[in-house]
């Protein structure tokens, strides 16, 4: 395989639970059209770039495999029932061991995954197990959001280290979010072909979004 065909994995974990009714579900749904217009537009993004989309409420599924952004259809999503973040983990962990092709002496394999969670709540299940399936797989940047004022930042800064905090859930933050992600990936699939080996840089967050230390 050669270097030009290098996947960069992204990940999007979707909190889809009851809280998220109305304008929070449609704030998600423009700003994954608005994600997709986006990276479909950057060459670069386009040739590099696999999407796959995990949505979580009471249970957690793989709603979208891993998909080059230009065949990449638009999910259908709605809101209800619990919150489901460990499922969610556990359901990247298996993706990431069955979608993400690993280096051998022959090839070359995809560059580690990008990941964005974002929830607006707290777990209602054992994130300790999602967690630890992560840990058996290379699960590459890991990047957390806590959506509104009722979001619980401690079980994602088990997950990761970099947490962001957004106050509110209007459409105009959601929008912000999800043109931060475009950003992050069009950067990273530019920064993984210029200097392989290296870590991701990201972009800085949008204004008002704080980083949780």
């Amino acid at each position: 395989m050669s270097d030009y065909l290098r996947r960069l994995p992204v990940y999007l974990l979707l909190d889809c639970s009851g809280s998220m009714t109305g304008e929070p579900i449609e704030a998600v749904k423009q700003g994954l059209k608005t994600l997709l217009s986006e990276l479909k537009s950057d060459p670069q993004a386009l040739e590099t770039a696999y999407l796959s989309i995990i949505t979580f409420d009471s249970t957690a599924r793989q709603i979208c495999p891993l998909t080059e952004l230009f065949s990449f259809k638009e999910p259908q999503i709605s809101a209800g029932g619990a919150t489901a973040l460990g499922g969610a983990l556990k359901v990247l962990a298996e993706c990431i061991k069955n979608e993400v092709r690993l280096s051998t002496n022959e090839q070359k394999g995809d560059w580690k995954p990008l990941v964005f969670i974002m929830t607006d709540g707290a777990p209602t299940d054992d994130i300790d197990e999602g967690i630890n399936a992560l840990k058996q797989v290379s699960a590459g940047n890991i990047i957390a959001c806590a959506a509104g004022a009722n979001a619980n930042t401690e079980p994602l800064k088990k997950i990761t280290n970099n947490v962001l905090m957004m106050n509110n859930l209007t459409t105009g933050d959601m929008a912000q979010f999800f043109a931060w992600v475009s950003s992050s990936v069009k950067l990273s699939s530019k920064s993984v072909e210029a200097k392989p080996g290296e870590a991701v840089v990201l972009p800085p967050p949008p204004q008002g979004f704080v980083i949780v230390p």
